[in-house]
This record gives structure tokens, C-alpha cells and sequence, in this order.
């Protein structure tokens, strides 16, 4: 096998997936609405990944926030959840504060603890957990962009067999036509 042709299969695969942004001159209304379909899934798949991308920014900028004024205080956990946990802390100042949001990374909290915080002096309301950090959010959000572009990738998959029987269809109609 030529090494033109080893490159052929993968080529026509990719041409395939990957969507034309500009008309063909003889498209059909059916090519036309399966290359804005495809157009659609690769730009749901990049809102999936620029999603991710601004949850870990999100964090990161809270935790710059936080590390700026910082203020480290003991804790109560009110309540308890894999997304969101309550807290409660006084200051040092004697001020109780119950954050309306939370605090930032709950995981592995139970209601009852007792944590320690770390919180920002001048908005008392964004706290986290002592020790932990941004990079915390890192494995879930790529996680996401991930599922999201094999989501995607299956759904392209998808269009292109459509497209393809479609095409053996449209070439037996035109063949009977023909005879």
C-alpha cells in the first residue's frame, strides 16, 4: 500500500466529521441542513469546553480573592452536600457569618464538623475550606469538556452515517433513473 493510500481512509474520515463552513455550489437542501447540524454539535462542544475553561478561571480568581485578605477562622458545618455545604464562623471580631453561597470545595464534609475556613476579610461571604484550592476544580471540568467533545464525536459519527445513506439512496435513485 502506497503512502497516499494510508492517508486516504483517515482524510475521507475527518472531511467527513468535520463541518464546512462555506456552501458547495450542488448542495442539496438535505446536505445543507446536515452541515449546519454538524456546524451545531462542534459549537455546542466548544460552549462545553469554554464552560469548563471558565469554571476553573472562576476558581481560581475566588481563591486569588481569598488569598489577598485572608482571614482563617473555625467552622461548623450546618449542612451537608456533594455540591453545597452550609457553614457557620465567627471572626475574630465576633462577627457570625452564615455564607448565603456556601463554602467553596464541600466535598467530604459531613453536618457537624467542625473545619477550619479560610476566608476573605473583605467579603466575608466567599470561603473555602482550609488547604484546598483551584485545582480541585481542574479533574471535574475536564472531565465535562471530555464527555462533552465524545458526546460530540458521536453525534458527528452519527450525522455522517446519515449523510452516507443518504448518498447510496440518492445514487440508486439516480441509476434507476438512469435505466
Amino acid at each position: 500500500m502506497s503512502r497516499a493510500g494510508l492517508w486516504k481512509r483517515p482524510l475521507s474520515l475527518w472531511r467527513s466529521l468535520v463541518p464546512r463552513l462555506h456552501r458547495e455550489p450542488n448542495e442539496t437542501r438535505s446536505q445543507k441542513i446536515l452541515r449546519r447540524v454538524r456546524v451545531g454539535i462542534v459549537i455546542a462542544a466548544c460552549l462545553v469546553t469554554l464552560q469548563s475553561v471558565l469554571l476553573v478561571l472562576g476558581a481560581w480568581r475566588n481563591d486569588r480573592q481569598i488569598e489577598r485578605h485572608m482571614g482563617v477562622a473555625e467552622a461548623n458545618v450546618l449542612s451537608a452536600g456533594p455540591r453545597r455545604s452550609t457553614i457557620e464562623f465567627v471572626t475574630p471580631d465576633r462577627v457570625t457569618y452564615r455564607p448565603e453561597l456556601g463554602v467553596l470545595y464541600p466535598s467530604e464534609l459531613d453536618a457537624g464538623m467542625r473545619i477550619y475556613v479560610e476566608y476573605d476579610t473583605n467579603d466575608p461571604d466567599l470561603v473555602r475550606v482550609q488547604d484546598r484550592n483551584a485545582s480541585l476544580a481542574i479533574i471535574p471540568a475536564g472531565s465535562v469538556a471530555v464527555v462533552g467533545w465524545l458526546i460530540a464525536g458521536a453525534a458527528l459519527f452519527g450525522v455522517a452515517f446519515v449523510e452516507r445513506r443518504m448518498a447510496r439512496g440518492t445514487a440508486k435513485v439516480a441509476a434507476a433513473v438512469q435505466d
